[in-house]
């Protein structure tokens, strides 16, 4: 193997993960490291100082221009869009802040900055890039790329989820929540959900879902409520984030991602859209 495509494969899920945090898709972030390693393999890497950043540099330039195509197509999704759900080995979960950041809830949240600010957090809050190294990445100056920092930071400050609860407290409450749906057992749900809960469904206008969030403990359980019970489901962990497998007749209709907070269920993140479930039946590997 030559030096070209080792130091690709080296840096390959971190590269991966930069561009799945600035855009939230899978497929896209794919195609951005196709378009990385196109223009990589006609690189000298003799004269590359430092292969990392180089690598990191044309991913975030290719995944801003992507970021603007998926703007566009978002503006005509049906429904709430979320992203595209990625099943996680348990050492995402461990490491705090990669979890924190490719967690569903954060991704939402990333989604209202402006794409050069989503590129410059995810730099530098995330993979701890110095400012120089992020102005060549957006070809902004480095005092520029420090006001884009301070701004987006506290724009997500503003609007951050709340702190996660313990791996037990978790648990105990994943498993509540389980029985409760199985079941339809609507007081049980009700005594998981926090009063706020917020339920988006994303069926992407291809199967059926709510067009609108589902704010409320009532609401939300009304709807849970209704899962009927042939469904199977089964507990995983998709972003980081604890998860709910739903399978109809033995395939995947449904992940639901959940947000605990203090034993409660803040926010369920509910993907329907078969486009965004073919990453659920193997692991991706996400690295900062």
């Amino acid at each position: 193997m030559d030096s070209v495509t080792q130091a690709f494969i080296a840096h390959r899920n971190l590269l991966f993960t930069v561009a799945y945090e600035m855009l939230g898709s899978a497929a896209d972030a794919e195609d951005v490291l196709q378009e990385t390693w196109l223009r990589w393999a006609g690189v000298d890497v003799d004269t590359v100082r430092d292969q990392r950043a180089y690598l990191v540099r044309i991913t975030t330039r290719q995944a801003l221009s992507h970021l603007r195509t998926l703007g566009r197509r978002k503006e005509s999704y049906v429904g709430p869009w979320l992203p595209e759900p990625l099943l996680t080995a348990p050492d995402v979960a461990e490491d705090v802040e990669l979890a924190d950041s490719v967690s569903m809830a954060m991704l939402l949240v990333l989604e209202t900055l402006a794409p050069t600010e989503r590129a410059v957090f995810v730099l530098r809050e995330v993979f701890d890039l110095g400012y120089d190294e992020i102005a060549e990445a957006v070809d902004k100056s480095p005092a520029a790329v420090r006001q884009i920092a301070h701004r987006a930071r506290a724009h997500v400050a503003a609007r951050r989820p709340r702190g996660a609860a313990s791996a037990a407290e978790t648990r105990r409450t994943v498993e509540a929540f389980q029985r409760a749906v199985e079941t339809g057992d609507l007081q049980r749900l009700l005594d998981i959900l926090a009063p706020d809960v917020v339920l988006l469904t994303d069926g992407g206008g291809v199967v059926r879902a709510a067009l609108a969030p589902v704010v409320g403990a009532d609401q939300v359980a009304h709807v849970l409520g209704r899962i009927a019970a042939a469904l199977s489901l089964r507990p995983t962990q998709v972003n980081g984030d604890p998860a709910l497998i739903v399978r109809l007749d033995g395939e995947i209709d449904t992940v639901i991602a959940m947000r605990i907070d203090d034993g409660l269920v803040t926010g369920l993140y509910a993907v329907r859209n078969p486009e965004k479930l073919s990453r659920l039946e193997r692991e991706t590997t996400l690295r900062r």
